[in-house]
């Protein structure tokens, strides 16, 4: 039905385009169009708000199914987001707050300096039977002038599809130079063929492997097409969910974000989402001051839902994804988050123990636009990211309203057959020069 009302009323806002020997039809229809119109505009009204419901209340369900498993060491804060249970970050605390904090129960556990960003993070586990809530609400009386904050979860912003697309590499990797990038997500199957050639290093779990569908996915595209990997390409992965039930929490995203400014990695691919986080955004904006390039998925929650993070935080460049035929897809975040769109469906992508599966949402558009960064960086190590996502706004092709908009920010970037075309034919250069010609 939404399908169908929907072509409907695209052929309705067709009619005002016809020509001139169409207005006396239009005349004589011109009442049966307007009762259409109106029992047509109600229903994709009512259809088009169900949607950006289902679409919003999907992750919160699958979060509700994930607390109902795992009360155990799981919790939510007052908006209903996943926490840490029992556990609160302390942002920098003072010899005082931490004295206040321990006279009133709380453990502390050692420190997390994380000093390739300038920041210390300690965190606090709450006294027997108190609740998370109640633990913030008390140390933030003990201590007015501290930053606490939950440990909140962050969740992959994407999934695979329906039916397998079997196994092999008969793909054509992304054309360039090897370029160096930065993964924070699950872990990542670096047996699979999609990624050979390509220079793996991990970090994260203590050294252990947890292969992950999420993480390989979003690997197998930002260091080629999905089923063949660019040779030479240095990718640093940080596992910050180690198949626990308490994975990707703010504080091990922090962590991750450290390792990578520590090996110098400029950009930084997150296809992750959740709340604003007192610790991730300090995180986030120590590495951005230090010249890091924070590519993130801008969410599939739908079009109404709220701005999701760390997309949402400034100089932060937020993703969209598209279908082959360049429509936003329809559980896309939209809002002043977006900067850029790029393809988010319908994609090949690699899964563990060496299979591929179409995959679908904005976290694996995000690594495309990842990719082409960090490849722009290669160029001119000295960009920032303004530079940097002014230049691939250069390459982008304007979709939507003229200029910059909610829905597909600056524009779709190029896609790999696009690319190839750019550079055989100096496009590519063209960006390039004026990535090194930025302020």
């Amino acid at each position: 039905m939404l399908a169908q009302a929907l072509a409907l009323a695209a052929w309705l806002g067709l009619a005002p385009a016809a020509s001139a020997q169409l207005q006396p039809l239009q005349q004589a229809t011109a009442p049966l169009t307007q009762g259409v119109s109106r029992a047509v505009d109600p229903l994709l009204d009512r259809t088009t708000a169900s949607l950006d419901r289902a679409l919003s209340q999907a992750r919160q369900l699958q979060q509700r199914q994930l607390l109902r498993r795992h009360r155990d060491v799981l919790d939510t804060d007052s908006y209903d987001n996943l926490v840490v249970r029992g556990q609160v970050l302390a942002l920098a605390p003072t010899a005082e707050g931490l004295a206040r904090a321990r006279a009133a129960g709380f453990t502390d556990q050692a420190p997390r300096r994380l000093e390739s960003l300038g920041l210390e993070i300690v965190p606090l586990r709450a006294p027997a039977g108190q609740s998370t809530r109640q633990a913030i609400q008390t140390l933030r009386k003990l201590d007015p002038a501290g930053s606490y904050d939950y440990d909140h979860l962050y969740s992959g912003s994407g999934g695979l599809t329906t039916g397998s697309v079997g196994s092999g590499t008969s793909g054509t990797a992304a054309s360039g130079s090897p370029w160096r990038v930065g993964l924070i997500d699950s872990g990542v199957d670096a047996a699979h063929p999609a990624l050979r050639g390509a220079q793996l290093q991990r970090w994260g779990c203590d050294g252990q492997l947890h292969p992950d569908v999420h993480g390989t996915a979003v690997a197998s595209l930002l260091v080629g097409d999905g089923r063949q990997a660019q040779p030479g390409v240095q990718l640093f992965a940080a596992d910050v969910y180690c198949g626990a039930p308490t994975g990707g929490n703010a504080l091990g995203v922090a962590q991750g974000l450290a390792w990578l400014a520590q090996q110098q990695v400029r950009v930084v691919n997150l296809s992750l989402v959740g709340p604003d986080n007192a610790v991730l955004k300090r995180a986030v904006a120590a590495a951005i001051a230090r010249g890091m390039v924070l590519v993130a998925a801008v969410g599939n929650d739908g079009p109404a839902a709220a701005p999701l993070f760390p997309s949402a935080y400034p100089q932060v460049i937020g993703v969209t994804a598209v279908d082959p035929r360049d429509r936003v897809l329809p559980e896309a975040g939209r809002g002043e988050q977006v900067d850029l769109a790029a393809v988010g469906a319908q994609l090949q992508a690699a899964t563990p123990g060496g299979k591929f599966q179409r995959v679908r949402g904005t976290s694996f558009a995000a690594p495309r636009v990842a990719a082409l960064a960090a490849q722009l960086l290669a160029a001119q190590p000295n960009a920032d990211a303004d530079a940097l996502l002014g230049a691939l706004a250069a390459q982008a092709r304007d979709l939507g309203k003229p200029g910059p908009d909610p829905v597909y920010g600056r524009g779709l970037v190029p896609g790999l057959e696009d690319e190839r075309a750019a550079t055989s034919s100096g496009g590519m250069e063209e960006a390039r020069s004026q990535v090194r010609s930025a302020p």
